[in-house]
């Protein structure tokens, strides 16, 4: 009953103040929302289990070369089988590759799909169900018997036909080509230059969670099992054909710590018996699942929880100052209630009611806001972040948003409740005029004012870094020019078998493109940069051959004549590649700057030698006929590994299948006229990613952008409200000392004396805020180290520019009370009071 009419009697109190309620309200509404759209994030991303049945026990098994600072780096197949043979503590290991390839059959038009092939119980181990057909067996994986030789004097018999792989479409695939029939089960089809006979489908929604670094595909279309004898030995035992990335479950009563040190020792034995292994400090590591996958977004995401809680927290001062503020001003009606009887807890109840109240609306507003908020996350958040599409207002999210919400309404309601709830009844009944009260709680208020100043200056600087880093982004130097590039992936047809065939078309087709309108140049490589390929392979001096310590890891590209012209690369010296050198069996290659100061620092590195371990099971030598500019392959934030191009030809053509076009004007304009091309040469061909290389820039600067966007968006309502607290204070100040104000005014004083007098104490207050928030700042902002480029988190001149910016709408904020101060009639001022 009593709650009823202490909701009721608020009610009507927040009615009668609309002003008052609606920035409250507002206000409220901007931290609850922020708040609540972050963790909705940090709820999807950081907290919520991955979505594998009993995913607590999911490890992902990596091998970094610490040597050659390679981290997440696939295993051999070899190394695969001696692992599962020494393996104690997991129930099953898996290994998993992915990537593109053509599909055709008579279902559609060929169509380039996200592929992954596995050991037949990857997906056993992840949990993944086949709603239709059978999932993998082990007779799967049984490689096809090789045709037995020839017995002497008798011809050769015409080789068997292949036996097709196993293939699992998803439920995408299946319902996208196939429109879902069921008659699919048992169908053949030709699949990247192969035959394969579909078994099964998967249920809807099964998706992969690895590091955006291991290169794995998220939602591969076509599953296929391996055919592999893993226990098979080829030249160098096979250890250098590397390509699996390992998944495992753990046995009960296995932990990760048991396991890891159970690889530990795997990979000290691997280092004992292979010398490659040691002198590239190859070890292993052991991690649970949901952890390595966050490995790379945990520190930003936490940045900017750590954000939103700092404007939550200055959303809850600059409410609590509004409600000091009302205190004030019913310091006589609180009186009188007093004066009547009314008990300082009943007082404290009825204000506490419009506390809640208050809280409740903001909060109600503020999922509205989460909501919108939610949609821009989704829009602006980078590709490295996991679990994005699982971002939403669920029933954990709702949670925060209660205990926020009732934990701001304390922050902010109990201490002027507590303020308001014992007034001096003799002296404010004695007192007359509408400014009673207001002298009582200033201290309080300008403390509050203080601490918002102080969490604002945080935010600000944290802004200004970001601002920084993305300035520092956008205008590095990448090593290409994205503007005017239209790149698109096209593998060939695997009806040319042979090299000659192949390098025929490849030239065939570029001539073409060369002929339409608006095309500068035309050229193919392997991968194009910021695409998210980046092969690694092993590279060295001469010396290498017999110090295996001298080898260097490093990206290497096979590339055709004209790449570094189109993709617009600087040639520091030597020559780029010509037709001659794009032929089988030449060992040429174009290296970086960054390969050329590493490998010959004193003198030319043109004509010299490499070594080169690319597709060989052992390196080989090559002649450097040039240098050119280092591009930014993996990540525009920082240089990456060296660089290293080979010729198409040295790998027998059609590795280079990403296609390269330099154009006068838009280049998405030709995209249509390099469709019918393609359909002119060959209909089975299957462009895909036909996109402008600023596609992949933009994405390369999604990361910053994202946290600037939000660090922004959070520093900018942070710096209004304290700004909007610390008007409110002066203002309360001048209406408390109008009388004051019009003494000194009647005694002469300037005008210019009154706003010094006001503004001054608005400075000071936002002097000691700026003096709390520096300290603050050179500790906090230390957790955005992985989120900045090019600037240090102690930056001094971001330090000083962002006090400089707050100082500067402290004064404006204090100006407007100060005018008002400045601009009183005396006798006026002195009549009121």
């Amino acid at each position: 009953m009593m709650l009823g009419k202490d909701i009721l009697h608020a009610a009507r109190g927040l009615r009668k103040s609309p002003g008052f309620t609606t920035t409250a309200v507002v206000t409220v509404a901007l931290g609850i929302g922020a708040s609540t759209a972050i963790f909705s994030v940090v709820n999807a991303v950081l907290l919520q289990p991955l979505p594998y049945p009993d995913a607590g026990r999911l490890a992902l098994i990596e091998s970094d070369m610490r040597h050659r600072n390679v981290v997440d780096f696939p295993f051999s197949a070899p190394d695969f089988d001696d692992m599962c043979h020494a393996n104690t503590q997991f129930q099953e290991l898996a290994g998993i590759v992915t990537g593109r390839a053509v599909v055709r059959d008579d279902a559609g038009d060929p169509e380039m799909i996200r592929n992954a092939a596995v050991t037949t119980n990857f997906l056993r181990i992840l949990g993944a169900r086949v709603v239709l057909g059978r999932d993998f067996i082990d007779a799967d994986s049984t490689p096809p018997p090789p045709a037995p030789p020839p017995a002497a004097g008798v011809a050769a018999a015409a080789p068997p036909p292949p036996v097709p792989a196993m293939a699992i479409l998803s439920d995408d695939l299946w319902k996208r080509r196939y429109g879902g029939d069921p008659r699919v089960i048992g169908r053949s089809i030709d699949f990247g230059g192969g035959k394969a006979q579909i078994v099964g489908v998967l249920e809807p929604g099964f998706e992969l969670l690895f590091p955006p670094r291991a290169g794995v595909e998220r939602l591969p279309e076509i599953w296929t099992a391996f055919r592999i004898n893993f226990a098979a030995r080829g030249p160098n035992d096979g250890r250098n054909n590397v390509f699996l990335h390992l998944v495992g479950r753990l046995k009960p009563g296995a932990t990760f710590a048991t396991a890891q040190s159970e690889e530990d020792r795997f990979a000290a034995d691997l280092r004992r018996r292979f010398s490659i292994k040691d002198t590239a400090g190859t070890y292993i590591r052991v991690e649970p699942m949901r952890q390595h996958i966050v490995a790379e977004v945990r520190p930003a995401i936490l940045a900017l929880m750590g954000a939103v809680i700092f404007l939550l927290l200055i959303a809850c001062a600059n409410v609590a100052n509004l409600l000091l503020v009302r205190a004030g001003t019913r310091g006589r009606e609180l009186a009188v209630r007093a004066a009547l009887g009314g008990a300082r807890w009943d007082l404290v109840r009825q204000m506490l009611a419009e506390v809640l109240m208050l809280a409740s609306m903001g909060a109600i507003a503020g999922l509205g806001l989460a909501s919108l908020g939610i949609s821009l996350l989704s829009y602006l958040g980078p590709r490295n972040l996991p679990r994005l599409n699982e971002v939403a207002i669920n029933l954990p999210v709702l949670g925060f948003t209660a205990v926020a919400t009732l934990l701001a309404a304390t922050v902010f309601g109990v201490l002027p409740a507590l303020r308001a709830s014992r007034p001096d009844i003799m002296d404010v009944l004695r007192a007359s005029g509408r400014n009673t009260g207001l002298g009582s709680g200033s201290l309080l208020r300008n403390t509050v004012v203080t601490a918002e100043v102080a969490l604002s200056f945080v935010l600000l600087v944290g802004c200004g870094l970001m601002l920084r880093s993305f300035y520092a982004l956008t205008h590095v130097d990448p090593g290409f020019q994205a503007d005017h590039l239209l790149t698109f992936l096209m593998p060939g047809s695997p009806q040319l078998r042979m090299p000659e065939q192949r390098a025929a078309f490849m030239n065939d087709f570029r001539n073409r493109l060369r002929t339409l309108p608006g095309v500068v140049s035309v050229s193919a490589s392997s991968t194009i940069p910021l695409d998210g390929s980046n092969p690694l392979a092993r590279w060295g001096t001469p010396e290498a051959a017999t110090d295996l310590s001298k080898f260097h890891q490093g990206y290497f590209y096979f590339v055709a004549p004209g790449y570094f012209d189109t993709l617009g690369t600087k040639l520091l010296a030597g020559r780029a590649f010509s037709d001659a050198d794009n032929a089988v069996g030449v060992h040429r290659v174009i290296i970086d700057d960054m390969v050329a100061k590493k490998a010959f620092p004193h003198e030319s590195a043109i004509g010299q030698r490499l070594l080169c371990r690319v597709t060989t099971p052992e390196a080989e030598n090559f002649e450097v006929i040039g240098v050119v500019q280092h591009q930014r392959h993996e990540s525009l934030a920082a240089d990456g590994h060296e660089d290293l191009y080979l010729p198409d030809g040295y790998v027998g053509f059609g590795a280079a299948a990403r296609y390269a076009i330099r154009t006068q004007g838009d280049p998405m304009q030709l995209a249509p006229l390099v469709r019918a091309e393609a359909a002119k040469v060959d209909k089975t061909l299957a462009l895909s990613e036909v996109r402008p290389e600023t596609y992949y820039v933009d994405r390369g600067q999604a990361q910053t952008r994202f946290a600037l966007v939000l660090i922004g968006l959070f520093a900018v309502i942070a710096a209004l409200l304290a700004a909007v607290g610390l008007y409110g204070v002066l203002a309360s100040a001048v209406r408390q000392r109008t009388a004051e104000i019009g003494v000194r005014i009647a005694l002469g004083a300037e005008p210019v004396s009154i706003l010094r007098l006001v503004v001054g104490q608005g400075m000071r207050l936002s002097g000691i805020g700026i003096v709390l928030g520096l300290a603050a700042a050179f500790e906090l902002t230390r957790v955005m180290s992985s989120m900045l480029v090019g600037v240090k988190p102690a930056d001094p001149a971001t330090f000083a520019a962002m006090a400089i910016v707050f100082l500067a709408l402290a004064g404006f904020a204090s100006w407007l009370p100060a005018r008002r101060a400045a601009g009183l009639d005396p006798s006026n001022a002195l009549r009121e009071e």
